[in-house]
């Protein structure tokens, strides 16, 4: 929002919310109606729809290839952070393109020799080239300078400019009259081919796209424009500017005010003396080498939307299922093979936290694959590349949500920490229990986590019931012959107010639960919240401190600025600078990992009232 709001500030459709889209059916059903029934088909008004498509489209390819770059840090321009506010004011990148097709539509049926538009025409394109390197550029240089003046810069101009490192969707993010006043600089030439008669449909959808990539390009916030290109025709400089000219703009605010062609800022004396330097700089500049990496990998199908490299207002919020993703499942399926055939761990996050580089790398792996056999070959090959991977780049610790002690074994000169977490795990189930909690309910598969927190609620002396035999014996005998085994019972008393709970509940368990229970789960996904009169504690977690930077999307299902415990630990163990791996059946001194975790700055969650389903 800009500092003093004018008026036409918001978007006209803002109460629609997320049902704004609805407001192009009409124009939408029309025109498919009329090509599809109608005799003299219009297939230029026809093509309008998709070509919204295609710029929505076109946009989110923008976002996550910048989102990637940035996180490898090759050629990254601005090192500074992106927070939720950004993420949040730029969620609505996508009403320009609304207001587009609204014009576009009233223009085809308003504007006589709008509509049946050939295909192709080469003078319409010339026509359209010259006028926007012409009065587009010149009008919009002048309308740019007018929109600093500080009474419009307060009003309207300084919402763009909240953005000091820009993403792509950056580029449309201003108030709705400012929108206007683009939309009818850009019109100057559609209209004129119109009322020359020699549009085309290749002319409209050509400058569109045209547009939008200078536009997602020049707040990319990487540099991807090759020197070689200025070296071979000198004059291109003043024809075509780079993301890192642009990122001048908005660090520098009254410097390169160019739209996409930089010549009037040379004219007028108005291009930043660090123009040249900063692209140079840029170019040359190498991938980071992080100091921390969490190995994480995808849960479901669905869940790369969710991923920062996804959809963005998705990432920034906890993921829960949307019943529209399952009309994308086309896209889904195109990403499952997309990752398949790459095969390989890639960079989705990098985070600053004090001195330490921090950096997610996803295996391209659904939860699914990890419970099958066949699947444990390729797997394993994954995160061992990664685990070399991030030994080549002398990272200290390795966050792993598999246990690591085979890479360990294989590698016994390994001087990357691999951190499987479960220590910091144990901690935080441990520290959710309500104080004065003299017995617990055990209801799930075993596992490491598991028999540590059994054993560690044992030696409190607190009770933990189990109620399935099996279950029983396994947890007895890892107890062995110590005193505190007599706080392991075996008892099917459902009537016990706080559950731990994993992977093994069932929605048959969980109905045998009392009013009021407690669920506080201990594995990696929390459980189906099937009970509206019991709590369920978040999945073992804590908050993260106000130092950790760049955090603009959520961990799953975990809420803004939480980690989960697995992931923490590994940024904890690298800050304390233990010398030791967190892996197989080795695991951590408990109450060390936590109270280094809270030294700091991290907290745990605390149960509240609206944790009740």
């Amino acid at each position: 929002m800009a500092s003093r709001p004018g008026i036409l500030t918001d978007w006209p459709w803002k109460p629609l919310g997320s049902f704004k889209h609805v407001i192009l059916a009409p124009w939408v059903i029309h025109s498919t109606y009329s090509f599809m029934i109608k005799d003299g088909k219009d297939l230029s008004t026809f093509l309008a729809f998709p070509l919204l498509l295609w710029r929505m489209l076109h946009n989110q390819l923008w976002i996550s290839l910048s989102r990637y770059r940035t996180a490898k840090g090759n050629n990254r321009i601005i090192d500074k952070a992106i927070e939720f506010d950004q993420v949040d004011r730029e969620s609505s990148w996508d009403d320009q393109i609304l207001f587009n097709g609204i014009l576009f539509y009233v223009g085809i049926h308003t504007i006589p020799g709008a509509s049946h538009l050939p295909v192709w025409r080469l003078d319409g394109v010339i026509i359209t080239a010259l006028i926007h390197m012409g009065p587009v550029e010149f009008l919009y240089y002048w309308l740019h300078r007018l929109l600093h003046h500080h009474y419009l810069y307060s009003r309207y101009h300084s919402h763009h400019h909240s953005s000091i490192v820009t993403e792509p969707i950056t580029s449309v993010i201003h108030p709705f009259a400012e929108h206007i006043s683009y939309f009818m600089l850009f019109a100057i030439p559609l209209i004129t081919t119109i009322l020359t008669g020699t549009a085309s449909v290749a002319s409209f959808a050509g400058y569109v796209t045209y547009i939008d990539v200078m536009n997602n390009m020049g707040h990319c916030n990487f540099e991807l424009v090759p020197k070689w290109l200025f070296t071979i025709f000198r004059p291109l400089k003043y024809l075509m500017y780079t993301p890192s000219f642009h990122s001048l703009h908005h660090t520098q605010f009254r410097t390169n005010y160019s739209l996409f062609m930089p010549i009037y800022d040379y004219i007028y004396g108005t291009m930043d003396k660090s123009s040249d330097t900063l692209y140079e700089d840029s170019l040359k500049r190498p991938e980071e080498a992080p100091d921390v990496v969490h190995l994480t990998h995808l849960t479901t199908p669905d869940s790369i939307y969710y991923s920062r490299l996804g959809l963005a207002y998705l990432a920034s919020n906890p993921q829960k299922s949307k019943w529209y993703l399952s009309l994308m499942w086309p896209v889904t399926l195109w990403t499952m093979i997309l990752t398949w055939i790459y095969g390989r761990a890639f960079v989705v996050e990098r985070n600053r936290f004090h001195k330490l580089r921090l950096q997610t790398w996803t295996i391209p792996k659904y939860n699914i694959q990890y419970n099958l056999r066949w699947h444990r070959a390729s797997i394993n090959a994954l995160i061992e590349e990664a685990v070399l991977e991030a030994e080549e780049k002398g990272v200290k610790g390795e966050e792993l949500n598999r246990y690591g002690e085979l890479y360990v074994q294989r590698y016994p000169r390994l001087k990357t920490k691999v951190v499987d977490g479960s220590s910091l795990a144990v901690a935080a189930v441990l520290n959710s229990i309500p104080k004065g909690t003299t017995q617990v309910l055990h209801r799930s598969n075993l596992s490491k986590v598991a028999y540590a927190v059994v054993l560690n609620l044992c030696r409190r002396g607190i009770q933990v019931a189990v109620p399935y035999e099996d279950d029983y014996k396994r947890l007895k005998k890892s107890l062995g012959s110590r005193s505190d085994q007599n706080n392991l019972i075996l008892s099917k008393n459902y009537s016990i107010k706080t559950w731990l709970v994993g992977d093994g509940l069932k929605g048959e368990d969980q109905k045998k639960a009392t009013e009021g229970t407690l669920f506080i789960p201990f594995s990696q996904f929390p459980p189906k919240k099937l009970r509206k009169d019991c709590f369920y504690h978040s999945t073992p977690a804590m908050a993260a401190p106000a130092s950790l930077e760049n955090v603009d999307s959520c961990e799953n299902w975990l809420p803004r600025r939480v980690m989960s415990a697995w992931r923490v630990a590994g940024i904890v163990h690298a800050l304390e600078g233990w010398n030791e791996h967190e892996c197989g059946y080795a695991m951590s001194d408990i109450d060390k990992v936590w109270q280094a975790s809270i030294q700091h700055g991290f907290k745990p969650l605390v149960i509240t009232a609206q944790s009740k389903f």
